[in-house]
């Protein structure tokens, strides 16, 4: 497999942009579908090694993990421009949505449009959590973890970072103690000679640009450097620096404790936001979490517009500081997600040798499919009951079941789907409601 041009890439990483539906879940499937499957750039073992660091870190895993392959295959401007599409077509729905709510306060056609699209993503993390399990579900001890993950976040609602945590424990000490049950713990033979088809694969080269400590240093500065340089702009254009810093610290914190996705940090969010500095009110909020689920892009980027209300409502309507709120929440949001990746990533493709490591970051993987089989029963229970258990939606069961058909069975095409979903769910309520 020959290496992918940068065009080509970038070809990709703007389409994903734009049909990075079904939060993280559905986002890493269209990655999976697209970039292992379908294209060869990268392996299984390779995906979920990238997959294994991103969701131990906070912030989007699904941002993060594109970030990451982008960096794989073209290096520093490849995982910049990876990530940066992953949000820019979502950063500018959401500007255009969140101008359409404070003029017309409502989105009811946003929702029709969207009610199709809600169960195609479901069947799209369904089939993501086949094959991910199938990938990394290596023997039966693995089982086992990835069941224990799944009681522990579905009825004990045990953080997400502390399963990660107990995954890693458990590794360390189990192969110590008990090597018996990890003697499958790392792929079999037979299946890395399949790795050589792909380009970025198990024999690949070690990328050792980035291992120094000067490097390291230099980026983050770089990272500092940045944070600092809207809040001089503020201070030098705007009359109200308060508001601004208050904006830029607030977010850049969000983003160091959004540990196990967009759910665990906005309750957070939400307080703050609406009880502290009043930037919005809790049914702005509401409805921001609705647009958020409804868009391209990572849920987390339901922030970006309450940055959005916030300069908006500060600035007494002002359509221009709205949009500047929600271009600095995502500066913010966003920026030590790529720092993450940019210093962290060539001193995690330094351990893609280690065995033991990777033995405790297959016990991680087992336990990761337990919370995405855990997301997928949080979110098809409300797509499929969205007013109680009692009262169910059979249009939403009917295409659900009809994605997993023509998705799994006859191999559809994806985006084409989706788009299809989501005319179909605009017609439906057309008609009902007609």
């Amino acid at each position: 497999m020959e290496k992918p041009s940068f065009k080509d890439a970038f070809k990709f990483w703007l389409k994903l942009g734009f049909i990075s539906f079904g939060g993280p879940a559905g986002q890493i499937a269209i990655m999976h579908e697209y970039l292992v499957e379908k294209r060869k750039w990268i392996s299984d073992s390779r995906f979920l090694h990238a997959l294994n660091y991103c969701m131990i870190l906070p912030g989007p895993e699904a941002q993060q993990l594109a970030t990451y392959i982008g960096w794989l295959l073209h290096g520093t401007l490849g995982g910049l421009t990876a990530g940066i599409l992953f949000i820019l077509p979502s950063l500018f729905i959401l500007l255009g949505l969140s101008i359409v709510y404070v003029y017309f306060g409502k989105l009811l056609w946003v929702a029709a449009l969207f009610y199709g699209l809600k169960p195609a993503v479901i069947a799209i993390v369904v089939l993501a959590l086949i094959k991910i399990g199938k990938k990394s579900l290596l023997s039966p001890f693995h089982y086992v973890v990835a069941g224990a993950s799944f009681v522990c976040i579905f009825f004990f609602n045990i953080p997400f970072p502390l399963i990660i945590v107990g995954a890693i424990l458990i590794g360390f000490t189990g192969k110590e103690l008990v090597p018996t049950f990890f003697k499958n713990s790392v792929s079999n033979e037979a299946s890395l000679e399949k790795e050589q088809s792909y380009y970025i694969n198990h024999f690949s080269p070690p990328i050792t640009k980035g291992l120094t400590i000067t490097s390291v240093v230099g980026k983050v500065m770089i990272g500092i450097v940045l944070w600092f340089i809207p809040i001089l702009l503020f201070n030098i254009l705007s009359v109200d620096l308060k508001f601004w810093y208050n904006l830029s610290e607030f977010f850049t914190k969000a983003a160091f404790v959004t540990f196990g996705g967009a759910y665990s940090v906005l309750p957070y969010v939400a307080q703050v936001s609406v009880e502290k500095f009043q930037w919005l009110s809790a049914y702005e909020m509401i409805d921001g979490l609705a647009l958020g689920e409804t868009t391209p892009g990572p849920l987390i980027m339901v922030l970006v517009f309450v940055g959005f209300m916030a300069g908006y409502h500060h600035h007494n309507g002002s359509l221009a500081f709205g949009t500047l709120g929600l271009v600095t929440t995502a500066f913010y949001t966003f920026l030590p997600c790529f720092l993450f990746i940019l210093v962290g990533a060539p001193w995690v493709e330094r351990t893609k040798d280690n065995r033991n490591l990777k033995v405790v970051l297959s016990i991680v993987t087992a336990a990761v499919v337990g919370v995405i089989l855990n997301l997928t029963i949080y979110l098809g229970k409300a797509v499929l009951f969205p007013r109680g258990l009692g009262d169910p939606d059979w249009f939403s069961i009917i295409w659900i079941i009809t994605s997993l058909v023509v998705l799994y069975k006859y191999k559809f095409n994806m985006i084409l789907w989706i788009l299809i979903s989501a005319m179909t769910g605009l017609a439906y309520q057309f008609i009902i409601n007609s």
